[in-house]
């Protein structure tokens, strides 16, 4: 009988299959291979990192100072243009000897009414803001109904306001008469800055010895004064003589609407007109005519001379006579 080896059952029991299996049939070191100890070292490559946005920078507040604003391109103001003629000195004996306003006497009934009406021209041409209102036509239908007069005194009236300064303009070519009441001479004047491209107007307005007050003459007269008065060069000259200068105002004595031209030309170049009608005198067909020569003006006020009857009984200059 072929014997067999026996088995211990309390080594069987403590050992695994695979260790019994080695046991019977000499699988030596049956499992996981060992590593190596003499491998190189093994390298590390580092993860590379997922690329991600770049945050974007925060918004700085927007301040008051930063906010942007809106490009404003104001237009730069006008030079003011200098009225540079000689110095002329106003004859008060003359003034007075006319009956016009002096202005270093009292107060008197004319220079109260010449008020009234001033204030009423001064209202209109600033209400206006317009340079064109700031130029007055003083007309009449007739001669001899006082618009050399009444121009004279508004130009002195106008020129006791604070701040203004008046250029009274003898535009009669035909009968120049405001250097004469006034006493003073001049040669050149509107005629020849019309005449004369290369004639600055500022230099032929002179300043006065009247605080505010300038003068510019009628100049040298020549058959062609209507026309020169309709063509675009009396435009020209009237804007220089307002340019940069807000508070300047030009006072025109001008021939009569209905016995010469002028007046009716330069009623395109101004933005009020003083007609002038004589009490008594004027009839309703002559101002009808005349306000009509004048229409090119927007704004026609009418101003009664010589009247001596009032409605009302008011009579200016004699509140200092009576007592209270």
């Amino acid at each position: 009988m072929t014997e067999h080896s026996k088995i211990n059952k309390d080594t069987a029991a403590r050992t695994s299959l695979f260790e019994r299996a080695d046991a019977a049939f000499g699988l030596h070191g049956l499992g996981p291979s060992r590593v190596p100890r003499d491998l190189p070292a093994a390298r590390i490559r580092p993860a590379t990192p997922e690329k991600r946005p770049a945050p974007a920078a925060p918004a700085a507040p927007v301040t008051a100072e930063a906010a942007p604003q809106a490009s404003t391109v104001q237009a730069a103001p006008e030079q003011r243009v200098k009225l540079c003629g000689p110095l002329m000195e106003i004859d008060r004996f003359n003034l007075k000897e006319a009956g016009l306003i002096v202005p270093e006497e009292p107060v008197t009934g004319l220079l109260e009414e010449f008020r009234i009406v001033k204030r009423e021209l001064l209202a209109d041409a600033r209400a206006s803001k317009n340079a064109a209102a700031r130029r007055v036509l003083v007309c009449s239908p007739h001669p001899g109904e006082g618009k050399t007069y009444c121009a004279t005194n508004l130009a002195i009236a106008l020129a006791a306001e604070r701040d203004i300064e008046v250029v009274l303009v003898d535009a009669d070519v035909i009968n120049p008469s405001v250097t004469r009441r006034l006493g003073i001479e001049a040669e050149a004047g509107l005629m020849d800055a019309l005449a004369d491209e290369s004639i600055r107007p500022e230099t032929l307005v002179s300043p006065t010895d009247i605080d505010g007050l300038f003068v510019m003459a009628a100049g040298s007269g020549s058959a062609h004064d209507a026309e020169l008065l309709a063509s675009q060069r009396t435009g020209q000259v009237l804007d220089r003589l307002t340019r940069g200068a807000p508070n300047r105002f030009l006072i025109f004595d001008t021939p009569p609407a209905l016995a010469a031209s002028p007046a009716a030309e330069l009623a395109a170049h101004v933005g009020q007109a003083l007609l002038v009608v004589r009490a008594d005198e004027t009839s309703r067909a002559a101002l009808d005519d005349a306000r009509q020569l004048l229409s090119a003006c927007p704004d026609i006020k009418l101003l009664l001379n010589a009247a001596q009857f009032s409605p009302s009984g008011r009579r200016f200059g004699d509140y200092g006579e009576r007592e209270d």
